[in-house]
């Protein structure tokens, strides 16, 4: 019995082993979306590690020794950005000091650094809540800024493993295609959607990408829970239209299913993130599964 026990350990370590040898770059990706995105780019030259699951707000975590150990054998860190993880990805990166994924290190990308921002300029205000005067950061749910962060990905990642350019291109574009030839059939079912309440500007992207309006958010104030005034306002304002409420699973459902059943509308807790293990494929269904849910009902 120890025999097979040992045996079995020895193929295991093995095999870790030959995966770590095979990948060219090792990924550290802050969210699911980030690690799809390496993946679909990277495919089998690269390891991801993934440092949040899709059900975390990324603004509310705290850098952990797990964190600090993935990091420390990263060859690329792929972060959201606009100051999305501020609140622990710097101290982590810090704390591991590996100076290839140093801020301005080629080994440090940055998804909203390669595309235009909505909601730039905001006042740098804590009293005004949850705020990113750099935009904001959830750029992740918008197709063609997805596509066009892939294409700067694949160069980020010929920089670092030349060998690789040639597929890591070859990637990039592929994604873009597949993203491409949805988009028709998105922008279609999404034509005549009457809208949603959000809990946060979270999905501002991909409501702005096909014209879907946003209707409200039940925080009045960014990051701070709804209260019974705001939500009673919000109640006046949308009371005999059609609409749909949406909010993250890590976002508190009593204000969103109360919201709902006042106004008659359907309410879906929704990852912001595709799968842990998500790939080129997973995101696209995670798209999917978005644009049925903002729909018009049957």
């Amino acid at each position: 019995m120890i025999a097979r026990l040992l045996t079995a350990l020895l193929v295991l370590t093995l095999g870790v082993g030959t995966a770590r040898e095979a990948a060219a770059l090792a990924v550290v990706a802050t969210s699911t979306s980030m690690g799809a995105l390496a993946r679909a780019v990277g495919a089998e030259r690269v390891g991801v590690i993934v440092l949040a699951a899709p059900d975390r707000d990324l603004h509310a975590l705290q850098a952990k020794p797990t964190m600090i150990r993935a990091l420390r054998d990263a060859d690329l860190v792929i972060a959201v950005g606009a100051e999305l993880e501020v609140g622990w990805l710097p101290l982590a990166i810090a704390s591991a000091a590996n100076p290839r994924i140093q801020p301005g290190q080629p080994g440090y990308f940055e998804a909203a650094d390669q595309v235009v921002r909505l909601d730039v300029g905001i006042p740098a205000d804590r009293a005004l809540g949850d705020v990113h005067p750099a935009g904001n950061p959830h750029v992740n749910l918008d197709p063609v800024r997805m596509s066009a962060i892939a294409a700067a990905l694949a160069e980020r990642m010929a920089g670092l493993d030349p060998d690789g350019a040639a597929g890591y291109r070859a990637n990039a574009a592929g994604f873009a295609a597949a993203l491409e030839q949805r988009l028709p059939s998105w922008q279609e079912r999404l034509a005549s959607a009457p809208g949603v309440l959000l809990y946060h500007r979270d999905a501002l992207y991909l409501l702005d990408r096909f014209g879907v309006p946003l209707l409200g958010t039940l925080e009045e104030v960014p990051g701070v829970p709804p209260t019974a005034r705001h939500l009673k306002r919000l109640t006046e304002q949308l009371r005999g239209r059609a609409g749909v409420v949406i909010h993250t699973p890590y976002q508190s459902p009593r204000a969103p299913r109360q919201m709902a059943q006042i106004l008659g509308w359907p309410v879906y807790s929704l990852p912001l993130d595709p799968p842990a293990d998500a790939d080129a494929q997973a995101y696209l269904d995670h798209l999917d599964r978005w644009v049925m849910s903002l729909s018009p009902q049957p």
